[in-house]
């Protein structure tokens, strides 16, 4: 079973068909919207700031989301992909990106939709990444832009995480 806790009278709270594993741990002010999955060893740790996450967003093995205290909320949008280990603490991210693995991406950096930030990456406070580009290396720099493949790979990952956690769900 998830463990799930309220921080100073702040609950999480998700919407319908969502799949949390069993070791997945949501704490404090956390929203998260419709058909997301948290899988295992995730941490979305709420309680020092507000953490909201749209639609279809995916949160996968040893994510960790953060925030800082009474300085930076994280907002994370509609078919975000957030791949293995990755590190996301109080920034934006825009509709269709993808942070891949064991990527970072730090306080008040933006990232814009359509934007691929690349496994290993490390996107510095207050960088805005721009629509349409993948970020690579350290720091996080705009190596090109992303082509059509990307750009409906970003649409359908999501979908394909919808159906990954229906098997757990039977």
């Amino acid at each position: 079973m998830p463990l799930i806790l309220p921080v100073k009278d702040k609950s999480p709270a998700w919407g319908s068909d969502c799949y949390i594993a069993e070791n997945a741990t949501i704490v404090g002010d956390v929203i998260m919207g419709d058909n997301c999955s948290v899988w295992f060893n995730a941490v979305i740790r709420g309680d020092v700031n507000f953490i909201k996450i749209g639609n279809n967003t995916n949160i996968q093995d040893g994510v960790v989301i953060h925030c800082t205290y009474l300085h930076a909320g994280t907002t994370i949008g509609n078919n975000v992909s957030i791949g293995h280990n990755a590190l996301v603490h109080g920034c934006i991210l825009h509709d269709n990106t993808l942070v891949g693995m064991g990527a970072i991406v730090m306080d008040h950096a933006i990232v814009e939709e359509f934007v691929i930030i690349a496994a290993g990456a490390i996107v510095l406070e207050k960088t805005i990444c721009e629509s349409g580009y993948l970020y690579a290396g350290i720091p996080a720099k705009k190596i090109k832009p992303i082509t059509d493949e990307q750009r409906e790979m970003l649409k359908r990952l999501p979908n394909n995480y919808i159906m990954y956690s229906s098997w757990f769900k039977e």
